[in-house]
């Protein structure tokens, strides 16, 4: 048996090929980072916020057990109430879009506060309260 020494073979394009790899990294980040942007700091996006609160308050939380889902109508009444003194103060500052959707979504608001306000007393009475949606059974669960 003849000792042969192992011979080194050195690939010349590794460097290359980590620094392609950490660039290929670098871009994917780059590219999720761009996807969990927030969206722009404006009237639209300050409404928004304070409905989407108003509607998480009037249901669209499932409860975490499972039972049913979670009503806040002090939080829902709260929200809705900053948006009429947002559209109070902005009365006449406003673009004619700006107004008309504030408008809208007060109105619609409200009309969802009373239904699920009404939900509400009839299962605190011991009626037999569906959900708003129409589809059978609640579980409302308030806090």
């Amino acid at each position: 048996m003849s000792e042969e020494t192992p011979e080194i073979q050195v690939d010349t394009d590794w460097k290359a090929e980590a620094q392609a790899e950490k660039e290929k990294l670098s871009s994917t980040e780059g590219d999720s980072q761009k996807a969990r942007a927030l969206p722009p700091a404006d009237f639209k996006g300050l409404i928004g916020l304070l409905a989407s609160q108003a509607i998480m308050g009037l249901g669209a939380m499932p409860d975490p057990s499972g039972r049913g889902v979670v009503i806040d109508l002090d939080g829902a009444r709260f929200a809705i109430d900053l948006l009429v003194v947002i559209q109070e103060k902005t009365k006449g500052n406003l673009e004619e879009e700006e107004s008309t959707e504030l408008e809208t979504l007060i109105v619609e608001l409200r009309a969802r506060f009373v239904q699920v306000s009404d939900l509400v007393a009839q299962q605190q009475a011991g009626g037999v309260a569906t959900d708003p949606s129409g589809g059978g059974d609640s579980g409302i669960i308030t806090p």
